[in-house]
Parts: C-alpha cells; structure tokens; sequence
C-alpha cells in the first residue's frame, strides 16, 4: 500500500494520498486547492486518482475536489448528511470502497460538522481485522479534538454539534484498537482547536491516555471543556465552508487574469475604485518604503489565515509582490477562495520609484527606546494587538489590548491624541496592524521591532491581568511626568 502525507504548513493543513500498488488506484483525501502536488505523484507512479473524499466541509481552505474532478476524473465522496451543488457520491457508516489490496470504510464521526466523518485505512495485504489507520479530518486531532462552535452549519448549535462529537469519540474512534494510527487534518496552528500538537500521528491508545479532550468526563463537561478559550474564528471560514459545498471556478480559472501586470496608474485607478492593494514583501522592506494606502501581509508567516482575516472577501484585490513571488501571493489567497485578484503592480515597488509622491513609510522603534519614551511627559499608547489570551499571561503594563482580527472594526476606540506604538509577539501581526491603521489615515504609528518577545528579552518589565479598555487602558500607570514600569 503506498500511503503518503502532504502538509501545508501555512495552513497546518494535512491531506492524503492512499494507494494499491498493484492496481494503481489512488484516492485523495481533504487535498488542498493547489493540486499538482497530487497529480505529479501519481504520475510519477503511474497512479490512477480515481476516488477523492472530503472528511467534512472544511471552513479554513477551499478543498481541491473540483479540481482532482476536472483534471484527474475522481469522484468526489462525502459524508451521507452532506448537501453540496457537485455531484457527488455520498457514504454512510460501514461503507466500503476497495480498490485492490487497500480497503477504505467509513465511520460516520459529527461533531465538528454534522456531516463528518472518519475513513478506516486497511491494508489487506497485512490483514482485514484491524485497520492500519484511521483519517480522523477534524473530529480527532493529536492532542486535541475538533471545535464544535465554528457555526459553518447553520442551523445547528454548539451544543448539539458537542454532543455529536462525544459520541463520535467515545463509541466509534475510541473503540478502534490502541494500535490503530492516527492521521488528522490539520496540525498545530490551525484555528479548527486549541491545543493541537505538531506530531504528524499518534495512535488511538496515546490519545486515550494523553488527550486533554477524551479523559473521562460526562456531555456536559465535555462540551465546557473544549468550547472554552477557543480561537476566535476568522470570518472567512463561513465563506470557504460554503464554497466548499458550491460548483465553483477551478483554482487554474480563478488565476487566469489574476497575475496580469498593471502600471502606476491602471494600480491608483483601481484603489479609487475601492480595490484592495496588498503588499505581500516583507515586513521590514515595507516599512521603508511602500505605497500609500496598501496593506501589508507577509508573505513568509500565517499569509493566507491574516488575508482571510482582515481583508474585505468581497474587495477585488491588486497585488505588490517581490519579483518571482507574484503566482505565489494570488495562488495561496486563491486557497481560501479570495479569487477577485485583479492583477499585479508590474516591477513591485521598483516601479514607484520615479513617483516618490505616491510612496510612504513606517517608523519602527526599539523596545529600550520605547521605555525610555513611556518616561516622558506625554508617553505614546501602547497598543497590544495579539490575542485576549496571550495578553493576559503577560503584558505591558498600561497598554491596550486590540486584537488584529478586531482592529478594523475598532480602530475609532484608540485615541488620537497620543501616538501609537504598536506591537504582537514577535513583529509579524504588529506590521499587518500599522499597515491597517495607516491606511486608516493614522500617521502617528510607530511599530515596535521584536514585539512582545523583544521588550521581555531586554529586560524590560511585564505584568498580567485583565485588559485594561477605553479611558482605564489610556491612561493607566502612564501620566503626568513619569511612567511606571514595574508592578
């Protein structure tokens, strides 16, 4: 049996391909949208992709199943409570498909989704007793278990949905033998949990010991258990779990015209018409120069998860990449289904540099400088745009807490009169958040180099709590002619 794992680590994606080597038949499971990966294997061993399963209707990418349809022939399987516009093959518990020597049957696992479920690996050629593997997709994780408050069915609850879970991991995954393998969907990183490990597998028997989520406890402990502190979910997953359910264009279509070049001028036509500009370099080159009104996510971090977060799904969006990362930029939006690219600045920032006008830059500070400002009669607010709970395991104090994914929305709340320095962990959401607040029309944004993790390295002093919010959060231990740093 040929059994292979793809990761996807922008996406802490995993996907499968399972395969009889004496057939040639091949099945993919939950493949991401790209799907050359897929198509170069099994031409390489002269595989016959005839089969491609969805464990659910994923939220956080747009599956490749239109795409193995069109290319390869598959068909597509989904679970039997599924609903999806595409012809499809649906299953139900104790389904088989069997291609050769590799025996696939379906376990019927909601939870996470209502319609989920689990595919049962057999080598036949090791025997037919007990499976080799189990392909949990999102309802069992290595160290955690799928969330079931993402709300992309409609009409179904939290509530309803956690009970399905337990009951899908309590009498059909934990019944499996301890051996038997464990291959999720996704890894550490991914907004599907909250405490996913980065292990590509495990077994059922370490997760019976080892996972937090299936210690013995009653529905309704379950349920508070995994629903708390869990990430907030970034709107985007609604519209990818409804794409993924829709004839839609192939990722090949979508990126047609998507990577035309633009001049100077075709670019600042389309921002006035209210086009997205997304500059995808790095944060630091952005800083020194980009242009004015563009966003900036980089490319080399969380890219595809912080585009689908703060960008308007609904905004066409122009492209202003470093040479050669263009195809990369709109084929990773082009993942989780932002496909209204319009095109690509030709020659990136290069060809602004005749038209200085048109360009602007970020100011970045140190974490000692900014100490030594907090000091000064009027010190600068100190915003803090990570996460509620990576604020309160520590912070600095009298800053204001504003997570990225909330700061659009919010950004009337900071106050105007002080300047902003800006900060996350480490640097990467705090340049997407000046690039937002300058496109806003604050020019008083100063963006601290090294984060969080750079003002605790220096020394510097960190407290925990609660965030302070509104008038508390301005003015707290910050005022008059000294600042206090320590608590």
């Amino acid at each position: 049996m040929f059994f292979k794992r793809y990761y996807l680590g922008c996406l802490s994606h995993a996907s499968y391909m399972i395969a009889d080597e004496e057939t040639k038949i091949a099945a993919v499971i939950d493949p991401q949208r790209d799907v050359d990966q897929y198509l170069a294997d099994a031409d390489r061993h002269g595989f016959d992709i005839r089969y491609v399963f969805l464990t659910h209707f994923h939220a956080d990418f747009v599956a490749g199943h239109i795409e193995l349809r069109d290319r390869a022939g598959a068909k597509i399987y989904l679970g039997a409570r599924a609903e999806a516009e595409y012809e499809f093959t649906p299953v139900k518990e104790g389904d088989v498909v069997e291609f050769g020597r590799v025996r696939l049957a379906i376990l019927e696992t909601p939870g996470h989704t209502p319609e989920g479920i689990s595919i049962l690996v057999y080598d036949l050629q090791e025997g037919f007793l007990k499976p080799h593997a189990v392909l949990t997709g999102d309802t069992l994780f290595i160290g955690d278990v799928g969330r079931p408050d993402l709300l992309a069915s409609v009409g179904v609850t939290a509530d309803e949905l956690g009970e399905m879970l337990y009951d899908s991991l309590h009498n059909k995954l934990l019944a499996l033998p301890d051996e038997t393998l464990v291959y999720p969907a996704h890894g550490a990183g991914s907004m599907c949990g909250k405490n996913l490990s980065d292990k590509e597998y495990s077994t059922i028997g370490e997760q019976r010991r080892y996972n937090y989520a299936l210690q013995p406890m009653g529905k309704e402990a379950f349920l508070k258990l995994v629903t708390a502190e869990q990430p907030e979910a970034p709107e985007y997953f609604l519209h990818d779990a409804v794409l993924n359910r829709q004839e839609r264009a192939s990722l090949d279509q979508s990126m047609r015209d998507a990577l035309a070049p633009m001049d100077v001028d075709a670019v600042l036509a389309r921002q006035a018409e209210g086009a997205t500009l997304l500059d995808t370099r790095d944060g630091v080159e952005f800083a020194g120069s980009h242009l004015r009104g563009s966003i900036n996510i980089p490319l080399d971090g969380k890219y595809a998860t912080w585009c689908g977060t703060v960008l308007d799904k609904a905004a066409p969006i122009v492209v202003i990449a470093d040479e050669g990362r263009e195809e990369e930029s709109v084929m990773r939006l082009g993942r989780i289904g932002f496909d209204r690219v319009l095109g690509r600045l030709e020659r990136g920032i290069e060809a602004l540099q005749d038209r200085p006008e048109l360009l602007e830059s970020t100011t970045r500070i140190t974490a000692r400088a900014v100490a030594e400002r907090l000091g000064e009669p009027e010190p600068p607010e100190i915003l803090d745009v990570r996460t509620e709970q990576e604020w309160s395991r520590g912070h600095i104090e009298g800053s204001r807490n504003l997570p990225l994914n909330q700061l659009a929305a919010r950004a009337a709340e900071l106050p105007s009169s002080r300047p902003l320095v800006v900060h996350c962990q480490s640097g990467y959401r705090s340049t997407i958040a000046v690039s937002l607040l300058q496109k806003l029309g604050r020019n008083d944004v100063l963006d601290l180099v090294g984060g969080y993790a750079a003002w605790t390295t220096s020394g510097l002093p960190a407290t925990a709590g609660e965030p302070a919010t509104g008038e508390a959060a301005s003015g707290a231990a910050c005022g008059g002619s000294s600042c206090t740093l320590s608590k």
